[in-house]
């Protein structure tokens, strides 16, 4: 429970004096009165992390004046992951009132490091990059961060409740996440098992109806399931992200059919998100009348991913092309493309 700072001030240290408390799972004895100080103890900015005291998320402007005393619990967390500006194109896209140009968006995780990360996010041509919600290293307090190297100003961030599997716990990410950086537009995904990655969705309702009760602005991973798109727009999903394929399994999209049916019944942005292998599933997403593809790891676990990151900007945009100049017709027989009027 949340106790206000003058409150606390009995409960803290002496001037001087050392408390024994937990941070992130380990105990610690420290000499800081509040949880600004403690961060800096730790050579960490308090502009870059999250705080949850006790169970309750400390706000950022008031971490000068939390106190802490001894026997309290406190979770950091930071996000981690694994150009020239452009004029708005005509054929942008909007999630909860904010248009976007690109219609690929990448993950974070699995790259060799943050510097090929940066790399292949600007070979990609992405906007938004998903981030996911860790604690940070107070071991190594000068460990690099995400935000080094990919800066949140210049690029939309969302965060995302990856390795959630109960509602509960995704809430609670994502409020920590708020509170990181004040982003309200989050990616939900609450999974059923590890084997197969896939989403529970009885849970994943759950977690959707109570962010956006919440104030947030949930884009939510889920099965490709017409009905269950539906359920979840009705819950206040600003978009559906059905999956093509399971997670990092890079199968390609599956079954067209119901990620078509999505699309078809949706009020809000479609997304295809997991699954995609290459850049011919990409394309396909699109032609599908999607309105983006969310990847990681088809571009990461590249042999090189610089180059597979430029690949899937252009196949993003070679399938919407073909998707707005619409496909010719099937047919069962030939139907010669020159004519043969004039034969000699």
């Amino acid at each position: 429970m949340f106790i206000p700072p003058l409150a606390r001030i009995a409960a803290g240290t002496k001037s001087g004096g050392m408390i024994a408390l937990t941070v992130n799972g380990e105990p610690r004895r420290t000499a800081a009165t509040t949880i600004a100080e403690l961060v800096r103890e730790l050579d960490l900015d308090p502009a870059k992390v999250a705080v949850e005291h006790n169970g309750t998320i400390a706000p950022r402007s008031e971490l000068g004046v939390h106190t802490i005393a001894s026997g309290d619990n406190l979770e950091i967390v930071h996000f981690v992951g694994g150009g020239q500006g452009v004029e708005a194109q005509s054929d942008s896209w909007t999630v909860a009132g904010r248009t976007f140009t690109s219609r690929l968006i990448v993950g974070t995780g699995k790259y060799r490091d943050f510097e090929q990360n940066a790399a292949a996010l600007e070979a990609s041509g992405a906007e938004i990059v998903t981030v996911a919600v860790r604690r940070v290293n107070v071991s190594d307090p000068k460990a690099p961060m995400l935000t080094d190297y990919i800066d949140p100003k210049k690029v939309t961030y969302l965060p995302n409740t990856a390795g959630c599997f109960n509602a509960d716990d995704a809430i609670r990410t994502l409020r920590l996440a708020r509170e990181a950086g004040g982003w309200d537009l989050v990616k939900l995904e609450v999974l059923g098992e590890a084997r197969t990655l896939y989403p529970n969705m009885r849970e994943t309702l759950t977690a959707t109806e109570t962010l956006a009760k919440d104030g947030f602005l949930p884009m939510v991973y889920c099965v490709d399931d017409p009905i269950a798109a539906k359920q979840l727009e009705d819950a206040g999903a600003v978009a559906v992200m059905p999956l093509g394929a399971p997670i990092g399994s890079g199968l390609g999209i599956q079954n067209r059919v119901t990620i078509r049916l999505i699309k078809e019944g949706a009020n809000v942005p479609v997304l295809v998100d997991a699954g995609v292998g290459t850049a011919s599933d990409a394309a396909v997403a699109m032609e599908l009348g999607c309105d983006g593809v969310l990847m990681n790891t088809a571009i990461a676990e590249a042999k090189d991913p610089i180059r597979m990151a430029r690949a899937m900007k252009l196949a993003v945009e070679a399938g919407r092309d073909a998707y707005l100049a619409g496909r010719m017709g099937t047919r069962k027989y030939a139907d010669p493309s020159s004519p043969l009027a004039g034969l000699i």
